[in-house]
């Protein structure tokens, strides 16, 4: 367990909880049509959450995938659109998630002025920056929506918006 990791499960056990689980629903970022996913994926046998190996893909009570973040985050490795048999989920229709991440500044403890790099250390695509030493913002151009830096944070900070494509 690395130190940052401790940190985070020190502070959810202080606060008597784990990390919530954001009640936006997000998808695998494979898919064109959002219709598809309430038409198609019932006929599958969840072969998107067996395959994916940072264990986020989910099952929902109404057969479709979502992402739960509350443990890792998406790597984009593919292997969800490659075995979709109803093609819900296509390579050629890989994009960054719909979401859009920000910083709580009320809940960050950074922002509140303790050194804390939580956010940014998992950040594949270097979208987190800080002013000085504190103040992080995400750069939304930057920002692939992955989700690392969700379970990461040990206040619970970072939120999602679920972008509507319609």
């Amino acid at each position: 367990m690395q130190r940052r990791e401790l940190f985070s499960f020190l502070s959810s056990s202080i606060k008597g909880e784990g990390i919530k689980a954001k009640q936006t629903i997000l998808r695998p970022p494979y898919f064109r049509d959002e219709s598809l996913f309430q038409s198609e994926c019932n006929k599958c046998e969840a072969k998107c959450a067996a395959v994916c190996e940072e264990e986020i893909i989910k099952i929902a009570e109404d057969k479709t995938p979502y992402l739960d973040f509350s443990k890792s985050g998406c790597t984009f490795c593919d292997e969800c659109a490659k075995v979709c048999e109803f093609d819900v989920l296509n390579l050629e229709d890989k994009k960054n998630i719909d979401a859009i991440v920000t910083i709580n500044k009320n809940e960050c403890l950074s922002w509140k002025g303790i050194m804390c790099f939580s956010c940014k250390d998992p950040c594949l695509d270097n979208a987190i920056k800080f002013q000085a030493m504190f103040m992080p913002e995400i750069e939304q151009d930057k920002c692939t929506a992955c989700g690392f830096c969700l379970s990461r944070c040990p206040a619970a900070a970072i939120d999602f918006k679920e972008i509507k494509n319609d």
